[in-house]
């Protein structure tokens, strides 16, 4: 299976034109399930594990992959799905997230799709703010279109590992604190998860935050603005925006900012789970002023003090 994902780096590509490529599972049962590959470091069969006493209940174990130490999250059961079968295929997929390599068991792993992100859509309205998918697709399968529910890994590992949303001591920079008092930022993530964990650290500092889903939302809101004769620089600080969402991702919405004269100049950070050089790359191809790694709420702050001090002349 690992051969699946030998030419993962040879993919970056499709990232910037609003494309991405899904790795497509089951969890025991007919239902199909994906995660985007660019998130994936490897995908082998279910060794043994180490057992940890007193670890989370859906931690299964440790297994040791070539020297290191990697826990294994069982997905079904982090979902919420009860029962399946001990004697069904079982696999591990490796995956890199906010800086943190684990693994998450899963049954057969099936193949690699290559879509738009126009072809993802959030999951209807009527499952609820607890369900554990970020999105939904489509793909042909044996003759006939079959859903695929996106998992929401952030929600996931957050279940795990409890983000910390405090301050540390010595980050808040108290010369400019008052200056955040009727000030905006709009923050545009298709996770409940990333988007409760930036508003509760921005709000600390006065901030008002606007939420949007998706970078299409986001995009209608400001281009909105610009119709009514706004001027989107005064209405908010800067935007925060992940990288991977559906129907528009966030470097395809830097480029159509970028590309309006209206709002061309808007400070924007890329706040994103993936990880690496790459990234980097692509916020100076698409013109995002920042990148930032999700989860590091003392960065966050950095960056909002930053954008503040540039625009009050006083960095």
């Amino acid at each position: 299976m690992a051969t699946l994902l030998d030419s993962v780096d040879q993919r970056t590509q499709l990232v910037g034109e609003n494309r991405l490529e899904l790795l497509i599972f089951r969890l025991h049962t007919g239902q199909l399930f994906a995660i985007n590959v660019f998130k994936v470091k490897e995908v082998v069969k279910l060794p043994k594990l180490n057992m940890l006493p007193g670890s989370h209940p859906n931690i299964s174990g440790v297994a040791n992959i070539r020297g290191a130490s990697i826990p294994v999250i069982d997905l079904r059961r982090a979902i919420g799905m009860s029962g399946g079968s001990e004697a069904s295929e079982r696999n591990i997929i490796i995956t890199e997230y906010n800086r943190t390599v684990q693994a998450f068991m899963v049954g057969e792993v099936m193949n690699i799709v290559n879509l738009t992100w126009r072809d993802i859509q959030p999951p209807p309205k009527q499952v609820g703010k607890n369900n554990y998918l970020t999105a939904i697709t489509k793909v042909q399968r044996d003759g006939m279109d079959r859903l695929v529910s996106i998992i929401d890994v952030e929600k996931v590992l957050a279940d795990i590992v409890n983000y910390n949303v405090r301050i540390s001591d010595g980050v808040l920079d108290t010369a400019i604190l008052n200056h955040f008092d009727g000030r905006k930022v709009l923050i545009v993530d298709d996770s409940s998860t990333a988007r409760a964990q930036m508003r509760e650290t921005l709000t600390q500092l006065g901030l008002t935050v606007i939420e949007a889903h998706n970078g299409r939302k986001a995009l209608e809101l400001l281009k909105r603005w610009c119709d009514e004769g706004k001027n989107v620089t005064d209405e908010i600080l800067m935007m925060f925006t992940d990288a991977e969402m559906p129907e528009m991702d966030g470097y395809k919405l830097t480029h159509e900012i970028r590309g309006d004269s209206r709002m061309h100049t808007l400070h924007i950070a890329l706040n994103t789970s993936l990880s690496g050089s790459f990234n980097e790359a692509m916020v100076k191809k698409v013109g995002c002023d920042r990148f930032i790694s999700k989860f590091q709420p003392d960065l966050l702050v950095e960056v909002v003090q930053d954008r503040l001090r540039d625009i009050l002349g006083t960095s």
